[in-house]
């Protein structure tokens, strides 16, 4: 269980980096952007996020 806790980790991490290495000017402006936004807005991206996963994960599992 831990083997695969620690894959998933790397594998968001590398998956993370890759638009700040690939486009930082987009990543930049997406932060501009995400300043802008209330926090009501900015939780329902992270909930959507977190389910998006959770489906995603029951669907490869």
């Amino acid at each position: 269980m831990t083997d695969n806790l620690l894959l998933a980790l790397a594998l968001m991490l590398v998956l993370e980096g890759l638009v700040p290495f690939v486009a930082p000017n987009a990543w930049r402006e997406t932060f501009r952007r995400l300043i802008r936004c209330s926090d009501g807005q900015i939780r329902f991206v992270g909930l959507t996020s977190m389910l998006i996963g959770l489906v995603l994960l029951m669907v490869f599992r």
